[in-house]
């Protein structure tokens, strides 16, 4: 769910406020829909529905969660899990160039954002002490390097941050955005992302299995199952696949270099001394 707090001032109606939050709801269902239509990605195509609480906050979600929804837009960008036949032949890949080849792979890696955020993703990859490699898998899996990507439970662009999870390292709606806008922004979205995925990391001791399984699940739900993997069909199978677009991304590893050959001064009827070799008779 999309929380974007817009304050108002001491004594100052509500109505502006939610005015104002409305068309903050519209703003960025607009920006969702430019997305779609000028993309091509395995996202479904989805309504946008959005609605402004007692408090001025907006809600946006890609379906009618209750009847305080209303419909904003129709046609939305919205991500959603890839096909289970597909996530199947891709872990079945025996090799990495196999899995390159995969439709999944292809689909999910090769856009061209992917070369655009590239320098971003090193960035923030440096900042917070993490593999570029894994960051891109993240977003591979996450997004598929879309930056205006919307989950049916709300989360957002290229890592795919839900607002609770932006509040919690410090973005939150003001008077000239909303917290929606600002997670939609891909160098915001990567920072918050990349700084969860380093706190995720310590949290866990770099069990990245774990760290993983918290990104989709959520910490707690890996706390419930005794630090372990939760038994959620959809879990499971994210962490496998982030973890072999992981080992894809990697650089190849080096081949070493053949050793020198070793010359052997053969001295027939004589003991060898060190390094030299007799010839027996």
């Amino acid at each position: 769910m999309h929380d974007s707090p817009i304050q108002s001032r001491p004594g100052q109606s509500r109505w502006p406020q939610r005015a104002r939050a409305r068309t903050m709801v519209r703003m960025v269902a607009a920006r969702i829909v430019l997305a779609g239509a000028c993309c091509v990605s395995p996202a479904a195509l989805a309504d946008i529905w959005g609605y402004v609480d007692e408090d001025g906050r907006s809600h946006i979600a890609t379906e009618k969660l209750d009847d305080r929804y209303q419909l904003f837009f129709k046609g939305g960008i919205r991500v959603d899990p890839p096909d289970p036949n597909e996530v199947a032949a891709a872990l079945g890949a025996r090799t990495r160039g196999e899995f390159r080849s995969t439709p999944l792979f292809q689909r999910m890696s090769n856009h061209p954002n992917a070369a655009r955020f590239e320098p971003l993703i090193q960035q923030y990859a440096k900042q917070y002490r993490l593999d570029p490699a894994l960051v891109k898998a993240v977003i591979a899996v996450e997004s598929a390097f879309r930056p205006d990507a919307v989950s049916p439970k709300g989360a957002l662009g290229l890592m795919q941050i839900i607002p609770d999870t932006g509040a919690r390292y410090g973005i939150v709606g003001d008077r000239k955005r909303s917290a929606v806008q600002k997670l939609l922004d891909p160098a915001t979205n990567l920072r918050i992302g990349t700084r969860h995925l380093r706190a995720l990391l310590e949290m866990f001791t770099d069990n990245l299995d774990l760290v993983l399984a918290a990104y989709n699940a959520g910490e707690g739900a890996v706390a419930r199952y005794a630090r372990t993997i939760p038994p959620y069909p959809e879990t499971q199978m994210y962490v496998k696949l982030v973890q072999r677009f992981y080992a894809t991304y990697k650089p190849e590893p080096e081949v070493p270099a053949p050793a020198p050959k070793v010359k052997r001064i053969v001295i027939p009827g004589q003991r060898n001394p060190p390094g030299v070799t007799r010839v027996l008779p």
